[in-house]
């Protein structure tokens, strides 16, 4: 099957790789008239740290006087001067915020010359030293890492992010400029960078994509990963032709603890307190680094430990138009969730130096979160209107059928909750070689797996129906009273047991060169070129079961039942009462697996449409070339090269329950991204980047599925999966203007442009016929007769996006002005503009929908805070605040489903008792803001979910 938006061909793919190996070839070919001319030529290399904290320091810039020759420390604070003539020159290094230093190297050919640089923090303006505390020093790792990044691109550092009280690195995020955050039980899950979804983003960790543990999309769990088991967070929103193309919005890429320099020691204990349900967080985390036989081996360990015990209040509502226009609930919840969430994390670095010129590193992490639910669920639905009898058009009153619902799991590991385990582990090999003088290869594997596990997920319902009930008027909190009838005579209706089983896998190699290559003397150039491979795998391998008793009696009403009573009301209002419900405890100690006490059966309308089996593998190649085309102006230009093939297997299954076999479909795209942008460095301190880069966004692996189901009756529906999506692919404009201050601050101001071509929303059909499903699954049996209209839905591309928007940002501490306490104080601000336009759009009557954003686009970020540091103390108020905008779209503006905006408010506070040891407090959303989801318009509520502040005190260790 074709590939309808294929850029280029399988054949034009095969043709491309010809040329490549005959470019491959001719490469060789200039690789060793390099290295001919190498043999006249040295190295200058070593690391750059902090003389006081002995710790590396990345972003550095450094000089040596022949010509404009300069280059950037990594992330381990490791740098190298290629291919220099042999002579005796000076090298001179530059970071924001600490003192500059110059050293006289003297190289000879063919020799690796090591200059290790010691920097002291602080600096001389008019005639005063100027000290920076700890949260500076961090700022001023980031920034410099910001400054000299290649393209558009936003770091926090880790000492950054300690400084803010972020639980995990969805947390961290959301303080960055263009990032918002869809959070889950209060806590950042997913992320939307710049407006666009979390699907048209990529998470990497050390460059290697991670895998994603849900069971339909490509989302990566923000929240999964513990904040301190990373060095640095670098966002970036513009792409080089190296980089995976899969990131539309932009790539974070999450930098693991480097081994350090020599010893390093340090340890995290903390405890909390979560007022919603008056229980207790805790917190533990280590990090051992060292460096043994004489520095050529080093090590870095981490660990943590986050016990999580809290909860939420949670009401939710369907809304609905009669044929009068009178909107109303068709169905309505109140719910309490009691959630645990137990995360552990560990990982490994260990590096070996095989001389100067050789060295491989190891690295492995390793994160399980365990997430224990209880769901206590009062619902009402089928709610239908009476009518006034003068007056057809007016509702007098409602009826309704009223369910109480528990949600937990089996007693044991579950202990009777719902028990959802994720895990994400990441194993990676690197080498980095220089050959000669002049060329410099690296080499990478890496093995990533994420999983899903939900065991013995339990469900048990009372429900009974024709209750008489009441609307409170409001739909902002809306709420249905049920004015007569016995609750506790709810009848039983069904106790079910599932097994979920999700597991993504990705095994990704890449190999590199890079070669100096100038057109312009005195100026700096290098060629960059190499390959990449991704083998991808994805099952989802649900099952459930229905389980009647046999002594009916023993379950006949909610009232022959062990039963709990929350009479205390939600934090919603008075009126929010969840009432009463089967013990968790009742339902998880109840063997389900004895056929003398229940019989089960197979509920394949759960999990058979869900199920799938999917195979991508993506082969690319790329040419980068960095040139310098004067002191003060440079240039990157190149292109990627990827071709994916696809392989995904679905069920067919008619009636909800019935499997007729299953499809297996294979497809294959190939894809250019080319690739230009340019830096203007007039001054030391001002920056001025501007780019065109093209990237793209695979299909969520679900809605490629090629599933089928067809449910004849009055109903009438049909669900299908989409083999034939096509990738959306977009074309990507940026400006950014930046000016780094020398006392660690920034100012900076942007515009951006994105033109999204074949995005994805859901179609639905209201009007699907006997010719149009002839016409789509030619191979399959004809379930509509003619003359006959079903509702048809499935995943399908849109025309095109045009999203534009602007960012600003500024932070600085305020050393200028006078006095010991106006000097302590600190700014950090940054404010995001998105608005987009999305056409292609049909309704379930098939018209195009007009003035359609794209769901995601947030159209105002705003993130701020003031902090105060001297020596010992430091306090910083955080807020951030996301305005609403459109989340799903639905077949009719009526349904479209809206994230209303959310407003946080954060304070923290440190006290250094000694060099090495500080207490810290945190606080967290002291604003209690909810997660509130809306339908169509702002007063209609669909979610409305609450969470209270949570609370934290700890001690930090660090020598």
């Amino acid at each position: 099957m074709k590939q309808k938006n294929s850029h280029f061909s399988t054949s034009f793919f095969c043709m491309s790789l010809s040329g490549m190996v005959r470019h491959g070839i001719l490469t060789l070919l200039l690789l060793t008239s390099i290295t001919v001319l190498a043999q006249q030529q040295g190295v200058i290399s070593g690391k750059v740290i902090d003389n006081s904290t002995r710790l590396s320091l990345p972003g550095a810039t450094l000089r040596v006087n022949m010509g404009n020759r300069y280059t950037v420390s990594t992330q381990t604070g490791e740098y190298e001067f290629l291919g220099v003539p042999a002579g005796t020159y000076e090298v001179s290094i530059n970071y924001l915020g600490y003192r500059s230093l110059v050293k006289t190297v003297t190289v000879a050919a063919g020799v690796n010359t090591k200059v290790d640089f010691e920097l002291d923090y602080g600096d001389t303006q008019l005639g005063e030293v100027v000290v920076m505390g700890d949260r500076l020093r961090g700022q001023a790792s980031a920034l410099n890492q910001q400054k000299n990044n290649p393209n558009i691109a936003n770091v926090i550092s880790s000492d950054q992010v300690g400084r803010f009280p972020d639980a995990n690195i969805g947390d961290a995020l959301k303080r960055v400029p263009g990032i918002a955050m869809q959070n889950d039980q209060g806590e950042a899950r997913d992320i939307i960078v710049r407006g666009l979804a979390p699907e048209l983003n990529s998470v990497t960790l050390n460059g290697d994509r991670i895998p994603s543990a849900e069971g339909d999309n490509r989302r990566v769990q923000m929240d999964l990963i513990p904040a301190d088991m990373v060095q640095a967070i670098v966002v970036n929103k513009t792409l080089t032709p190296d980089m995976d193309a899969d990131a539309i919005g932009g790539s974070v890429d999450l930098i693991t603890r480097a081994s350090p320099n020599g010893q390093r020691i340090s340890a995290t204990l903390s405890g909390g307190y979560n007022p919603i349900r008056e229980k207790a967080l805790y917190t533990g985390g280590f990090v051992y680094g060292n460096r043994f036989a004489n520095d050529a081996i080093g090590m870095i360990l981490s660990g943590s430990y986050n016990n999580n015990d809290y909860g939420s209040d949670n009401i939710e509502a369907t809304w609905v138009e009669d044929s009068h226009g009178n909107a109303y609930v068709r169905q309505q919840d109140i719910r309490r969730y009691d959630v645990q969430r137990i995360r552990r994390s560990v990982s490994g670095s260990f590096d070996f130096r095989l001389g100067d010129n050789h060295t491989l590193t190891a690295g492995a992490m390793y994160n399980w979160r365990d997430d224990l639910e209880n769901r206590f669920r009062f619902r009402i639905d089928n709610i239908n209107p009476t009518y006034d009898d003068s007056n057809p058009s007016v509702i007098t009153g409602y009826t309704g059928r009223v369910g109480r619902e528990l949600k937990g799991g089996a007693s044991g590991k579950n202990k009777n909750t719902r028990l959802e385990t994720q895990q994400v582990q990441n194993y990676s090999l690197r080498g980095d070689h220089l050959f000669g003088s002049s060329v410099d290869m690296d080499w990478a594997a890496s093995y990533s797996t994420a999983s899903e596990k939900k065991p013995n997920e339990r469900y048990a319902l009372f429900r009974s129906g024709g209750f008489p009930v009441s609307f409170n008027g409001d739909s902002r909190f809306p709420l249905y009273t049920v004015t007569s009838g016995d609750q506790m005579g709810l009848g039983f209706n069904e106790i079910t047991e599932g097994h979920g089983f999700t597991r993504e896998t990705e095994f990704g190699a890449k190999l590199n060169f890079r070669v100096p290559l100038s057109v312009v003397e005195d100026q700096k150039g290098r060629l960059r070129f190499g390959g990449r491979l991704r083998l991808k795998t994805k099952v989802r391998d649900d099952i459930a079961f229905e389980y009647e008793p046999l002594n009916e009696s023993a379950f006949a009403t909610l009232a022959d039942v062990e039963t709990v009573n929350f009479h205390r009301p939600l934090l919603i209002g008075d009126a929010f009462v969840p009432g009463r419900f089967i013990t968790p405890q009742f339902l998880g100690g109840l063997n389900l697996s004895d056929a003398t006490q229940f019989e089960e059966e197979a509920i394949p309308d759960d999990y058979l449409m869900e199920n799938y089996d999917a195979r991508e593998s993506i082969y690319a190649g790329y040419l980068r070339w960095d040139q310098d085309l004067s002191n003060t102006f440079s240039v990157i230009i190149g292109a990627r090269l990827e071709h994916t093939g696809l392989e995904y297997t679905g069920n067919v299954i008619e009636d909800e329950e019935d499997l007729l076999g299953s499809r297996t479909i294979r497809n294959s795209y190939t894809n250019i991204f080319p690739n230009i942008s340019f830096k203007f460095t007039p001054t030391e301190s001002f920056v001025f980047r501007g780019a065109f880069t093209t990237a793209l966004a695979r299909p969520n692996y679900y809605a490629l599925a090629p599933y089928l189901s067809v449910i004849p009756g009055s109903d009438a529906e049909i669900y299908a999966g989409n083999p034939d999506l096509n990738a959306t692919y977009a074309y990507n404009g940026d400006l950014m203007i930046e000016n780094y201050f020398k006392s660690v601050g920034l100012i900076s101001g942007g515009v951006f442009y994105k033109r999204l071509n074949d995005f994805i929303y859901t179609f639905v059909d209201q009007q699907y016929t006997a010719q149009k499903f002839a016409a789509d699954f030619p191979a399959e049996n004809n379930p509509i007769a003619p003359g006959e209209t079903w509702q048809f839905t499935q995943m399908r591309n849109g025309s095109t996006v045009d999203l534009y928007g602007f960012e600003v940002a500024f932070q600085r501490q305020l050393d200028f002005l006078p006095g010991k306490f106006l000097r302590g104080l600190g700014i950090y601000a940054n404010y995001t503009f998105v608005a987009s336009n999305a056409k292609g759009v049909t309704d379930e009557d098939g018209n195009e929908r007009n003035d359609i954003s794209l769901p995601g686009t947030v159209p105002h970020m705003l993130n701020g805070s003031i902090s105060w540091e001297d020596s010992r103390f430091s306090i910083r108020a955080s807020a951030h605040y996301t305005a609403a905008y459109l989340d799903e779209l639905a077949a009719t503006r009526f349904d479209d489903a809206h994230y209303d905006r959310q407003f946080f408010l954060d304070a923290n506070a440190a006290y250094k008792i000694q060099r090495n040891l500080r207490i810290f407090a945190e606080a967290n959303n002291l604003t209690n803001q909810p997660l509130r989801y809306y339908q169509g318009i702002r007063s209609r509520t669909m979610q409305a979910e609450y969470y209270r502040p949570r609370f934290n005190l700890g001690i930090k260790l660090d020598l």
